[in-house]
């Protein structure tokens, strides 16, 4: 089972994964640099702020079953999310994380809440559950373009975003990942944070599993984020599951929504 690490559940939206044409590739493993391995701590007590967001009485029930296995408030904890940000949640889906980020960010906030066009095409329910969540927020924008794009209409420097359960994806979709990361790097304000959470793929795969498992090498994100310009500022263990062998589907019986996960922060320089 995935530690429990206090109240309030996990990180991740479980991202619509579907069969596609590209064949994987493999990276070259590539060393990591040296990062600070220690988890998010919520100590005795959440921020009021993220105490709110889990507390908010229009979130699902859904997603408060979610909560468990997802440790939300540990993960906006992680990120430093702060009332007044503004934060874009990429491949949002149905909202998981764009709820709960609106609630924190406040009034004051704003939250891009973010679908790629071929999401939006293949899984229309959930990117309509979105686009209706935005229009009953005051905070929230929806946002249906694809990835490398996602901030064309965004005018304001961003102080977070969101990139949950979903890099593998960009992989077999065939994203151009460069330009995706390029884009995250430009829609940040300086000192900005990109939060990325991941299935673990078995060390030294690279690429390989992206479609069939599900997964990807750690070691390839690093690489391919900080190649941005972006320095990995920390990374957490608090979706670690030492009982998964990250060789079997993310969807396997046993295993789906207990995975093994990375939490990496990556932040954008100041100068």
């Amino acid at each position: 089972m995935i530690r429990a690490i206090s109240v309030l559940g996990m990180a991740a939206l479980v991202a619509a994964c579907s069969p596609a044409a590209e064949e994987a590739e493999t990276d070259a493993a590539v060393p990591a640099p040296v990062i600070d391995p220690a988890p998010a701590s919520a100590g005795d007590s959440m921020p009021e702020t993220i105490e709110r967001a889990l507390a908010d009485q229009s979130r699902p029930a859904e997603d408060r079953e979610l909560d468990i296995n997802r440790h939300p408030a540990e993960v906006l904890l992680f990120a430093g999310v702060e009332r007044g940000w503004s934060v874009a949640d990429l491949a949002a889906s149905g909202g998981y994380y764009s709820r709960v980020l609106s609630t924190a960010v406040g009034e004051n906030g704003r939250v891009y809440a973010h679908n790629p066009d071929w999401v939006a095409e293949r899984f229309p329910e959930p990117n309509e559950a979105l686009a209706n969540l935005s229009a009953q927020r005051a905070n929230m924008t929806h946002i249906v373009a694809p990835l490398p794009g996602f901030n064309a209409e965004i005018d304001a420097e961003l102080d977070a975003v969101f990139l949950v359960l979903f890099y593998h994806d960009t992989v077999w979709a065939g994203t151009d990942r460069a330009a995706m990361n390029q884009a995250v790097f430009d829609a940040l304000k300086p000192g900005g944070v990109f939060l990325v959470i991941d299935h673990h793929a078995v060390e030294g795969t690279g690429l390989a599993h992206v479609q069939d498992l599900h997964r990807i090498d750690a070691a390839s994100v690093l690489a391919e984020i900080t190649a941005a310009g972006f320095v990995l500022d920390r990374q957490s263990d608090m979706l670690a599951n030492p009982d998964d062998p990250r060789d079997i589907s993310v969807f396997g019986e046993g295993i789906r929504r207990q995975t093994d996960r990375f939490v990496y922060l990556f932040r954008k320089p100041e100068a």
